[in-house]
């Protein structure tokens, strides 16, 4: 059940998920092998092509630790592919993202403060003091290197 987003995105229905989750492929920092995982999406800059998301396990989450490892890999939005590079906000940038996420979504914002065991009653001040502590990622579209290209196009991953 836990893998049915993921099927979604693998038979083309990625946009039925409402462009609040992307698919993020990332590689195994140990195994080398491809892994993909469904991220919901905490906001998306059009102009730019630029997705946030937060890692709501924290920093040892394997897709977020693979991604220190090797940053630039592919995200699956909708039906289209794009090359990626992830950076990492500081705490002090994640502060804002956290705290207008929590004016968008306030309840979601609460269950992630509460499954994190931060404290959450949806007020601004404990939105930013929770996004101090949630590791939040920025996922720059941009060309990938021709060796990252490559190994993933051998994946049968396309990019855009």
């Amino acid at each position: 059940m836990a893998r049915t987003p993921i099927l979604l995105f693998r038979a083309g229905l990625g946009p039925l998920l409402g462009g609040r989750l992307l698919l993020l492929h990332h590689t195994g920092r140990r195994s080398g092998l491809d892994r993909r995982v469904v991220l919901e999406v905490v906001e998306y800059e059009t102009d730019s092509r630029t997705w946030i998301v937060a890692s709501g396990f924290g920093p040892d989450a394997d897709w977020y630790r693979n991604l220190r490892e090797q940053p630039k890999t592919v995200v699956q939005f909708g039906n289209r592919h794009h090359a990626v590079t992830a950076r990492f906000l500081s705490p002090d940038e994640g502060a804002p993202v956290m705290e207008r996420y929590g004016r968008r979504h306030p309840r979601t914002a609460r269950r992630l403060c509460a499954f994190m065991g931060l404290p959450a009653d949806g007020s601004a001040p404990s939105l930013r003091g929770a996004g101090r502590a949630i590791p939040f990622v920025r996922l720059e579209s941009g060309p990938a290197s021709g060796d990252d290209a490559d190994r993933r196009g051998s994946r049968g991953t396309r990019e855009d």
